[in-house]
């Protein structure tokens, strides 16, 4: 975080400034800010989140021992450290970091990047970061902080020497987008694609759409949007952009994509294309599996180049990036028995997207193999896509379907339905039945997915599959 006294951050959240020790009104604080006592260290900012679980405020006392200089917390704590008292710590630290980003930004150097969809936030995110590192200091959200917690804590990390900032904006229902994204006002805003993931939260696509819409709304006026030219939804977006005078940079496979992707193969090794930009034609070599990952790498470099990234640095640059993230399409195991483990987050989309990878990078003479698992904030749909899955893994010729969870059931009876009724589907209500089962069936040549939303927790399966075959 950048240098403020302690006054001048307690006004901006509109806080009571408590001192503590040595501490005066115009003590400097510059640490990092978080919600975990076991992240915090000396001169760091600790932020007491009232939990489902626990309390964060029970953990003043532990943030105070490992040399936190300040607390945000919703009540005095009995603890030795200064504290900044508020109503609500999670409102505050959106002003906290509504405020730094914006001193950040007076100094001309910081530009602010977006991105939000229904699926490939995160793995965009990674490789759009990876891009712009080499141009600047760069800050982009650990893992998928992607929510109003984690947001915020993303843009806390920023300095005076940050040149880029690249935000991930998830929801799970109207407004959240808005909120988040009104906090930095991008320069570029990125829109993957409008899908069913977290469509329970929002009430249905066309909901998911507005509030998608949100970020596009969200950008600065003379800012860019980046936008999918193969999602008709997405497209609708490109109105709203110039109603609000910002500019659009069109991405995607089809011939109406100003930067789209030409000659498009798949590999058990990753993915290769031609990347066509007007005139200019270069190959892509993209190491992270998954043809679906081509459209992530397509907006990354948009909007590298809206951001004025040279073509061939950036093409160079996502070259270089072996996996997304943990969990998402991570090769594990060995040649002999290969486990893909893509099992952080799993929507309709991104199942189908996964199956399809599997069945692309199986030679002859291997198995396909598809650990599933259930895909979670679908509400009234649910039923229906899990039935497509399984109807999707039977017609993709996946030799084992390993259904994994009540949750997911109805996946494993419409594979059965669909004609995988000799042993092909099997079904099992834990994650240890099922690695049991794959221990003695699994063999050389075999390759493995194992996909299902976080809450599922069949990334642990992948894991341990991962281990065993190593």
């Amino acid at each position: 975080m950048i240098r403020m006294t302690l006054t001048e951050m307690a006004r901006a959240v509109a806080g009571e400034l408590r001192l503590a020790g040595a501490h005066t009104p115009d003590t400097v604080v510059s640490g990092t800010v978080d919600t975990d006592s076991r992240n915090i260290g000396p001169g760091d900012v600790f932020v007491a989140k009232p939990g489902e679980v626990t309390d964060g405020h029970l953990f003043v006392p532990a943030a105070a021992d490992a040399g936190a200089a300040l607390a945000l917390v919703e009540h005095p704590v009995d603890a030795d450290i200064t504290q900044i008292v508020v109503p609500d710590v999670v409102a505050a630290i959106a002003a906290l970091a509504r405020e730094v980003v914006a001193r950040v930004r007076a100094g001309g150097r910081l530009r602010i990047v977006g991105i939000t969809g229904s699926n490939g936030k995160t793995t965009t995110k990674n490789l759009l970061a990876r891009i712009l590192q080499d141009e600047g200091e760069t800050v982009a959200p650990r893992a998928s902080y992607n929510n109003e917690v984690g947001a915020p804590l993303t843009m806390l990390r920023v300095t005076e020497d940050t040149r880029y900032l690249v935000s991930e904006f998830g929801a799970a229902g109207p407004g959240q987008i808005a909120r988040l994204a009104g906090l930095v006002t991008p320069d570029v805003g990125v829109v993957l694609m409008v899908g069913l993931a977290h469509a329970g939260g929002f009430g249905g696509v066309e909901a998911t759409l507005k509030a998608k819409t949100e970020l596009v709304e969200a950008v600065r006026p003379g800012g860019v949007a980046v936008l999918n030219a193969d999602d008709p939804r997405v497209v609708t977006m490109g109105a709203v952009a110039a109603a609000r005078d910002v500019s659009v940079r069109w991405f995607g496979r089809g011939a109406a994509a100003e930067i789209r992707a030409e000659d498009v193969e798949v590999s058990g090794s990753g993915t290769t294309c031609t990347i066509v930009r007007g005139d200019e034609r270069m190959p892509l070599r993209l190491r992270v599996l998954g043809e679906h990952h081509i459209m992530n790498a397509l907006a990354a470099i948009t909007a590298a180049d809206a951001l004025g990234v040279p073509l061939a640095d950036a093409i160079a640059r996502l070259e270089t990036v072996e996996i997304a993230e943990r969990w998402r399409m991570q090769p594990l195991g060995s040649d002999r028995i290969r486990i893909i483990n893509d099992a952080y987050n799993a929507s309709p989309d991104s199942m189908a997207a996964a199956l399809r990878t599997l069945a692309q990078i199986t030679e002859p003479g291997q198995r396909k193999v598809a650990v599933l698992g259930a895909m979670s904030e679908l509400g009234e749909y649910a039923g229906e896509e899990h039935d497509r899955v399984g109807l999707l893994a039977v017609r993709l010729r996946i030799e084992r379907i390993v259904v994994v969870g009540t949750d997911a059931r109805r996946l494993f009876i419409s594979a059965i339905g669909e004609g995988s009724w000799d042993g092909e589907a099997v079904f099992f209500e834990t994650a240890d039945e099922a690695y049991d089962y794959l221990m003695g069936e699994l063999r050389d040549g075999d390759r493995v997915l194992v996909k299902s939303s976080n809450s599922a927790g069949l990334r642990h399966l992948g894991d341990r599959l991962g281990e065993s075959f190593s």
